[in-house]
């Protein structure tokens, strides 16, 4: 073990850093090596099991380099073992670039443009009593603030821009830029973020052992080479990556209808992590903490994988029901699509760190995803997790608490992860 280690020291000390996106930081011996002694510390805490000292060597050494955000500094005291202290907010970026993925998605050089394909916020509340997953429409329209430039951090800022698509500041500005036009556009500071292709999407899906997915119509796709009959089936690996790609095979087709679509797959994730004692399993967190250093390529504040593991943790007893996946709402405007007015409502409730309850109007059938009547662990009706629309009691001075809930309108669209919900799929012939 020792001679590995000095062996993999002398390499990482003589190997040409990797020019990426954003600014990265070149880790010195030292700081490998300090990494690796405190997730030994924290991995023995943990799971007190004599595989501590190797585990914590193979994570620092399946790691790919990290991106500097530029705004760690508000992890300052953080802890390294259990659950995480206080909220999480963090950015998962899915980029469609084909470099590095092999034959099976186009060629990279023609069909690649480092697009952030899918943008998702997910925000644990303090008390880690509830959580909210945020989706952004890649097609709405934006605006970005100045942004490091990736070709030359240290020289001038890019400009702000306005009006440009989600899906296209990833290849303006790298990861960090895809965090700061987010944050602007939420109003919360998001200090960890992650990256990932399409393998590495496989690879993320195969690390948690498979999930169980309701199928209500069979889905064709031969833009993603999808073919799933209807009912339950467990996806993993390549089939659980094209589930989440596929739009023509869903719904209407449209990106919005994807969204859903990975509702239905995300809801379905956060059932099976529960149910299975993943997120209190330290020896099966590790392996989705190696899966994640291995395929993503992470902001620096998510390099330690103690880290990862807390913010898992966190969520280890959170009611599903209090668990939402949410579509940010857009509407059209001259053709664009944009923010809706309730917009400000999904960013108040990320802003004061309240929980949020659908609407029993929203027409989730219009998009990708059906109800499961057969489903004997539904969840309750919206009534009865909706304790905004209930008179507050009074405080003491007669005065109106704020709510505790906040209520979304009918145009906000979304799931929780106690609702078994179905794919709504379509065959070759609906398209």
């Amino acid at each position: 073990m020792a001679e590995e280690l000095r062996s993999s020291a002398r390499r990482a000390a003589s190997s040409t850093p990797v020019v990426r996106h954003g600014r990265l930081k070149r880790r010195s011996i030292w700081r490998t090596l300090a990494k690796v002694t405190a997730t030994l510390v924290a991995v023995t805490l943990v799971s007190g099991v004599s595989v501590a000292a190797y585990a914590a060597w193979d994570l620092a050494n399946t790691a790919q380099p990290s991106i500097t955000l530029g705004n760690e500094d508000v992890l300052e005291g953080v802890p390294d073992v259990g659950a995480i202290d206080g909220g999480v907010n963090l950015l998962l970026i899915g980029s469609d670039s084909r470099e590095g993925q092999g034959d099976g998605f186009g060629d990279p050089d023609e069909e690649t443009a480092v697009l952030n394909d899918v943008t998702m916020l997910l925000h644990i509340s303090e008390d880690h009593t509830n959580a909210s997953v945020i989706s952004f429409p890649r097609d709405m329209l934006v605006d970005v603030p100045a942004c490091v430039d990736p070709a030359d951090p240290a020289g001038d800022p890019l400009y702000e821009q306005y009006g440009v698509k989600m899906n296209s500041v990833l290849s303006l500005g790298g990861m960090p830029c895809v965090v700061k036009t987010v944050e602007q556009l939420v109003g919360v500071s998001i200090p960890f973020a992650g990256t990932v292709q399409f393998l590495g999407v496989a690879g993320l899906s195969e690390a948690v052992g498979g999930v169980p997915v309701c199928i209500a119509e069979p889905i064709e796709d031969e833009h993603t080479d999808l073919y799933l009959p209807a009912g339950t089936q467990e996806l993993s690996g390549m089939e659980a990556l094209q589930f989440l790609r596929t739009r023509h095979g869903v719904g209407d087709g449209s990106d919005l209808g994807r969204i859903s679509n990975q509702q239905v797959f995300m809801s379905a994730l956060a059932r099976t992590l529960q149910s299975n004692g993943t997120l209190s399993d330290p020896v099966k967190l590790y392996g989705i903490a190696k899966a994640a250093l291995a395929n993503m390529q992470l902001s620096d504040s998510l390099m330690d994988p103690t880290t990862m593991i807390s913010i898992a943790s966190a969520l280890k007893d959170t009611d599903l029901s209090k668990i939402a996946f949410v579509q940010y709402p857009t509407g059209y405007s001259d053709g664009d699509l944009i923010p809706s007015g309730s917009a400000e409502i999904v960013n108040t409730a990320l802003q004061n760190d309240m929980p949020v309850a659908f609407d029993p109007e929203a027409d989730e059938a219009a998009f990708a995803s059906a109800g499961d009547p057969t489903a004997v662990d539904a969840a309750p009706a919206p009534e009865a997790e909706a304790p905004a629309e209930e008179e507050a009691p009074a405080t003491a001075d007669g005065a109106t608490p704020p709510p505790t809930v906040e209520a979304l309108p009918s145009d906000v669209t979304g799931q929780t992860a106690a609702e078994t919900r179905c794919s709504a799929g379509r065959t070759l012939d609906d398209q």
